[in-house]
């Protein structure tokens, strides 16, 4: 009875002891506050997917307001197709006499040749559609495209003259755009021509990896080698509804190039740039190319087939900046560093001073600072970003240094509490907001902090306990 009684006390004095070192040792403390921060990776894991979520819905949204109004444009043309014959011989043998002959086997291939000179004028008038919280550019555009066509030189492509066949030559244009199109008038050595689609070039297709539609014409009038002795002038009027962007690829052996908008916040892109410095008016913008043929390393005729030639367009971006997702993310990816700093400022402060923080004080505490990125996302959908960050930040904020009053007694501690995250909210938003330097401004401010903890910890007695 007495054994059992001692062993009793015995395991009552261990319990004790065990939970008086959990309530003092620094060991435990540090512990504790490292498993809450690990703990506290779950939801803002799911913050993270969230933001994700509400991005990929905006873009779905802008997506199928595009396919409604009219996707991105991309032009080029026109181009003048012309078929000419090619032969090959084949042997066939006859199984009865086994006796062989050659045979002569004709088909049909194309030529492709880009005009000589390219105008290019469009004036694009954009305007902004809205579903919900989310919107997009879209706009209407009036294309002009001038230009002349010079002798098709057949000799590069070693094709017999004689083998051309004139009386089915066509002239062709290339967009990714038809659902837009409102007007497409093609003029061509004072002929008018309307304009068909066409999805019958399977060849050309295999070779083409562009989501482009053919628009031709049909067979160009009294065409023959001897009309080309003087240039032939064209003029092809496109108006056509898009959005977020309009590119053009300069197929002329000189090709000129304006594209004016009523539209400020442009963002030219592509193979070639505005070459004029002055090209942002007050009215919008108001952009100029001059792009020979020597600038770009595709030639001005191709035989069989007509290349993937998307890589060299330029043109202009409509597309409203909408970057608040993004911003988002990238503070949310900061939230360990937030939560690992603050729980470390807590825990240096329970340490000097004595005053017992609970566990569950600290997940409070934690939840309140993975609660900023939901406030950040809800109220960015509504507002800009720096709105958004500073209405987030002010509220979690306030309520860590109240609810820090409530734990520390005295308004010392939480003042300087605030003032920390404070800084810490800022140092972040900065960071957010720089591109080229992100890094090394963020390295030496890790690095200030670290120096700032080495140095307030050096006095404290890691062996208690």
């Amino acid at each position: 009875m007495q054994d059992s009684q001692n062993t009793n006390n015995l395991h009552n004095r261990n319990t004790n002891k065990f939970g008086h070192w959990l309530k003092t040792s620094i060991t435990a403390r540090l512990a504790m506050v490292g498993f809450l921060t690990l703990i506290l990776l779950i939801p803002l894991f799911f913050i993270q997917n969230l933001i994700n979520e509400r991005s990929r819905r905006q873009e779905s949204v802008v997506k199928e307001i595009n396919d409604k109004w009219g996707n991105e444009v991309l032009l080029y043309g026109p181009i003048l197709k012309i078929p000419y014959k090619v032969f090959t011989q084949k042997t066939v043998t006859n199984k009865e006499t086994n006796e062989s002959y050659t045979e002569t086997i004709e088909n049909i291939n194309y030529a492709y040749f880009f005009p000589s000179e390219l105008d290019i004028a469009s004036t694009v008038n954009p305007e902004k559609k809205e579903r919900g919280i989310f919107k997009t550019a879209v706009y209407d555009s009036k294309i002009n495209l001038n230009g002349n066509f010079k002798n098709p030189d057949f000799s590069l492509g070693e094709i017999n003259p004689k083998h051309v066949l004139w009386d089915k030559a066509k002239l062709m244009v290339k967009t990714s755009n038809l659902k837009g199109v409102t007007t497409a008038k093609l003029q061509f050595n004072n002929n008018l021509y309307e304009l068909a689609s066409n999805y019958s070039d399977k060849k050309e297709q295999r070779y083409n990896s562009l989501a482009m539609h053919t628009l031709e014409t049909k067979n160009l009038k009294k065409l023959t080698e001897d009309v080309f002795k003087n240039n032939i002038n064209f003029s092809f009027n496109f108006n056509v509804k898009g959005s977020e962007q309009i590119r053009f690829i300069p197929i002329g052996k000189e090709t000129k190039a304006n594209i004016n908008s009523n539209w400020k916040d442009a963002n030219f892109f592509g193979e070639f740039l505005p070459y004029n410095d002055n090209k942002f008016t007050s009215d919008g913008f108001n952009a100029k190319w001059n792009i020979l043929d020597l600038n770009r390393p595709f030639s001005q005729q191709h035989y069989g087939y007509l290349p993937d030639l998307k890589e060299f367009a330029f043109g202009v971006n409509f597309m409203i900046p909408v970057d608040e997702y993004t911003k988002s993310e990238r503070s949310a990816k900061y939230g360990f560093l937030v939560i690992g700093l603050t729980f470390l400022l807590f825990f240096l402060i329970q340490t000097l001073s004595k005053i017992g923080i609970h566990p569950f004080q600290y997940l409070m505490i934690g939840l309140a600072l993975t609660m900023f990125y939901t406030l950040l996302v809800s109220i960015s959908e509504h507002s800009n970003f720096l709105k958004a960050y500073l209405i987030a930040g002010t509220s979690v904020i306030a309520l860590i240094t109240l609810y820090s009053k409530s734990i520390l007694k005295t308004w010392k501690f939480p003042v300087f509490i605030g003032l920390s995250l404070t800084a810490l909210y800022t140092f972040i938003y900065i960071i957010i907001q720089l591109e080229s330097y992100a890094l090394v401004v963020g390295s030496i401010g890790l690095f200030i902090i670290l120096a700032l903890v080495m140095f307030v910890s050096r006095k404290i007695d890691w062996n208690n306990g």
